[in-house]
Order: structure tokens, then C-alpha cells, then sequence
């Protein structure tokens, strides 16, 4: 063999033309796509290698993948993954925003509220409060009615002491008893279509919706009425008012007992009494009084069919 057919130690013979790249010795051609090298000399035997002395061949590197192409897969998942997510808050904002439309709608809508200012919502919150804690009084006091009622040794006494109590209040409600205490007194003034029979009528209810206990109506003459649950307002012919069969005339005078601030509250309401009154071209005064007196009495009813359950 001569020498340009000598044995590089891989086994492959020099290159025989040009063109044919050479790496070191004992390495192949590093490149992928390098052509046999029995194709390139196909006249040139190799000499088989010795097996005493094999030669271990490197591994050619695989070729690099493209970028993308196995993450093409995993990509669909991801995405449909996203697009429910963002189809799930988008039927969450929509519900959000409807339900916000509606409430402001709803709101705004109100004529009522509008209308009302922020001191009379105050008055109004103030007067539900004092409600609330007469209520609260008259629970705590009926409770400790019950447990004195219950107490044994003192059973009697309280038993006694109670009935009067309850006996007294019942002689104000139903007007057979006078009544004194702090209230209000109410005067109302103008042309009859503003003092009428419908309007003294609603001032009442608002007294007695404010925690009145005890009320009469007077008239310009001196007459007075006790105002009791019965109690009934027709307007007169040629003016004034029939109140329980009695006439009066205007103006007309209530004297009330109760909380002042809260009654006067409840008239002042907007859209009340007050402003009823006002609009009829009339006039509403209320004055604070530490002491009012009802002294008007009204006969005992009698009751031909409602009997107490034994």
C-alpha cells in the first residue's frame, strides 16, 4: 500500500480528491450529512481494523430541533385553558354590571328618596331609634311584671300593684282618665281646605305613629275633645270640623303627650303633615311644653258583645 493510502487510525484512507475534508486523526467527519467514504473512493480497499486494537467511534450529535416544534403540542391545552378562564370572568363582570345597573336604576327611579334630604333622613333614623327603645322599655317592663308575678311571697302585692297600673293606663287610653306629662302643642291655621277633616285626621295618626299617649283637639271657642281610638273627624257644613259629634271651629289646637322631639319629628317629615298643610296655603306651629295637661274626658264605652277570654 503506498503511502497516500496510509492508514489515518479510523480507517478511512486520505482523501482522495479535492474537496474532502479532513478532521484529526482517530475522529470522523463531524458533519451529519458527509457522504461514506467508501462511496468517495470505491477503488481504495480499507484495510480491516485489527480487533486487538478496535476503534470506538463518537456519537454523531442528533440534530438540533426546530424551535416550536415539540411545544406545538402542549400549546392547544394551554390555550383552550385561557379562553374558558376568560370566558368565565367575562360572565362574571357581565352579572356584576347588571346587577350594579339595576340598583342604580332602581334607586334613582325612587321619587322618595330623591326628593329627601340628608337632615330629614337624620330625623327620620332618630325617631325610628326612639321607637326602638320605648319598645325595648316596654318588653323589659313587662318582664319584670312576669318575673314579680311569679316571685312567690311578693306574688300577691305585685299582682295588686300591677292591675292598678295596667287600670290606670287603660283609663288614658280610653279617655275616662285625665293625663299629664312633657309633650307638644299643636296649632293649626289658614283656609279650611288646609285645617279639613282628612288633614287634622293624619296629624293624629303621626302622633300617635310617634309614641302619643294621650291627645284632645280644641277649638277657636274654647271646645275640646278627648281624642281616643274611636275618635272620628267629619268635615261640618259651612266650615269647621264634627269631631266625636261635637263642632269646632278653626283654629284648631291639640294638645299631645309624649317625646316632643319625636312627634315633631314625625311632622315634619317631608311630604307630611306640615308640608300638606303648607301647601294648601295653611300654617302648621308645634311648641315644646314640659307640662301639658289633658283634662278632657270622654264617656266610658259600652260594650254589648266583646267579653275578656277567661
Amino acid at each position: 500500500m503506498s503511502e497516500e493510502h496510509r492508514e489515518t487510525g479510523t480507517g478511512w484512507p486520505s482523501p482522495v480528491g479535492p474537496g474532502r475534508p479532513s478532521g484529526p486523526a482517530g475522529e470522523p467527519d463531524p458533519r451529519p450529512d458527509a457522504p461514506d467514504p467508501d462511496e468517495l473512493s470505491p477503488l481504495a480497499p480499507v484495510e480491516p481494523v485489527s480487533p486487538a486494537a478496535p476503534v470506538e467511534q463518537e456519537d454523531v450529535p442528533a440534530p438540533a430541533e426546530e424551535p416550536g416544534a415539540a411545544a406545538a403540542p402542549d400549546r392547544a391545552p394551554v390555550s383552550r385553558r385561557l379562553t374558558s378562564a376568560g370566558a368565565m370572568i367575562a360572565v362574571l363582570l357581565a352579572l356584576l354590571g347588571f346587577t350594579l345597573v339595576v340598583q342604580l336604576k332602581t334607586t334613582s327611579t325612587d321619587p322618595t328618596l330623591a326628593a329627601t334630604r340628608e337632615e330629614d333622613l337624620v330625623r327620620i333614623s332618630s325617631d325610628l331609634d326612639s321607637r326602638e327603645r320605648r319598645l325595648r322599655q316596654d318588653i323589659e317592663a313587662l318582664e319584670e311584671s312576669q318575673r314579680q308575678l311569679r316571685s312567690g311571697e311578693l306574688g300577691r302585692q305585685a299582682a295588686l300593684e300591677e292591675a292598678t297600673r295596667r287600670a290606670d293606663e287603660l283609663g288614658i287610653l280610653a279617655g275616662t282618665l285625665p293625663a299629664v306629662g312633657p309633650g307638644l302643642e299643636v296649632r293649626f291655621s289658614g283656609p279650611e281646605k288646609a285645617m279639613s277633616s282628612t288633614r287634622i285626621l293624619d296629624a293624629v295618626q303621626e302622633l300617635r305613629g310617634a309614641g302619643a299617649e294621650a291627645m284632645q283637639i280644641q277649638g277657636a271657642d274654647g271646645t275640646a275633645v278627648r281624642i281616643i281610638a274611636s275618635t272620628y273627624f267629619v268635615d261640618a257644613s259651612g266650615g269647621g270640623l264634627v269631631v266625636d259629634g261635637r263642632r269646632l271651629s278653626g283654629p284648631y289646637t291639640i294638645l299631645v303627650i309624649g317625646d316632643p322631639a319625636t312627634m315633631r319629628t314625625a311632622l315634619n317629615i317631608p311630604g307630611g303633615v306640615v308640608s300638606s298643610v303648607r301647601d294648601a296655603a295653611g300654617n302648621v306651629t308645634s311648641e315644646d311644653r314640659e307640662v301639658v295637661e289633658v283634662s278632657q274626658l270622654h264617656a266610658p264605652i259600652k260594650l254589648d258583645h266583646a267579653r275578656p277570654v277567661s
